[in-house]
């Protein structure tokens, strides 16, 4: 864990970038450290990466689609941000969903040198209408 204050400007730079990352799947220059490290954890499994490289590495290869981001809340910490958000994108015919949580700590350049991310898992139609058809959400 990182022990400095992030800067409130690099943060939402940082999260800016995130974002774009995860739309595009190209990450923008200084998104990540070069030894930023990632906890991925999946409804099933839990993963790690050690390195920016392989954090950019790992999305490519277990979530190469591009797609929509809608952010529902970023919130500042002392050493970076929380993002919630929810993604949708298009693969094999079908609209998918998903819905995360990343905990990043962002360093004095803004670069994110930790990602603590919590992944729903990856909802294919059939998911989200079984989850419509028995759940009400209040909020979106």
């Amino acid at each position: 864990m990182t022990s400095t204050t992030a800067v409130p400007a690099q943060v939402d730079a940082s999260a800016a970038r995130l974002v774009e990352w995860l739309e595009s799947g190209v990450a923008p220059e200084g998104t990540f450290a070069a030894d930023c490290f990632t906890d991925l954890s999946l409804p099933h499994w839990r993963v790690q990466f050690e390195t920016g490289a392989a954090t950019i590495a790992a999305r490519r290869e277990l979530h190469p689609f591009p797609g929509e981001v809608r952010v529902e809340r970023v919130d500042r910490t002392e050493s970076g941000f929380v993002i919630a958000f929810e993604e949708r994108w298009r693969h094999e015919g079908q609209n998918w969903y998903c819905r995360e949580q990343i905990a990043a700590d962002v360093n004095e350049a803004g670069e994110m040198t930790e990602l603590r991310v919590y992944c729903t898992g990856d909802w294919d139609e059939q998911r989200q209408a079984e989850h419509a058809a028995q759940v009400k959400l209040a909020r979106p």
